[in-house]
């Protein structure tokens, strides 16, 4: 499980991170969009909370449903038939599907299972997989969040910020 710090990076509020990764994509002149399932539209209200971000910000997706998944992203319903809806397979396919439909450089996908329900013996409660997209490919990352189901949920918002702009910094 993940438990941060109030020095990790990953400890800073949604509006500190959304600002640190905004800085980074105006540097680059790139457009960020969002494709989110268990957080429901948290991390574009997080980039769109700030003034001046339809800057770096081009759209979001909020695909709770695979139907939304498939439609919305192209994610492939055998994927999510193979792996679930929460896998490494699926959060690859979100991000990749995300820029796709947008007019973004870079995205970032999430799905997890945020509690209370939901959780299995191979995907408990917290598990959420990140999906980042970046020109030169995709990358997938694993996270077991603790808490109730807002706690899960934010804590995957700012993971996928600063995870982000980790990978951002990284290709400088």
């Amino acid at each position: 499980m993940t438990r941060l710090s109030p020095q990790h990076p990953a400890a800073l509020t949604g509006a500190a991170a959304a600002a640190r990764l905004a800085d980074l994509l105006l540097a680059k002149n790139w457009l960020l969009c969002t494709a989110e399932s268990c957080t429901g539209g948290l991390i574009a209200a997080a980039c769109t909370g700030l003034a001046g971000s339809s800057h770096w910000f081009e759209r979001g997706f909020v695909t709770y449903s695979n139907a939304a998944k498939c439609e919305l992203l192209g994610v492939d319903a055998g994927l999510i038939e193979t792996h679930g809806a929460v896998s490494e397979a699926v959060a690859r396919a979100m991000a990749a599907g995300a820029l796709t439909h947008s007019h973004a450089q870079v995205s970032v996908a999430v799905t997890g299972v945020a509690g209370p329900t939901g959780g299995s013996a191979d995907k408990p409660v917290g598990t959420v997989w990140f999906g980042f997209a970046l020109p030169g490919g995709v990358t997938s990352q694993l996270q077991h969040f603790t808490g109730d189901r807002a706690g899960v949920r934010q804590a995957t918002v700012l993971h996928a910020l600063n995870r982000l702009s980790e990978l951002i910094q990284s290709r400088t």
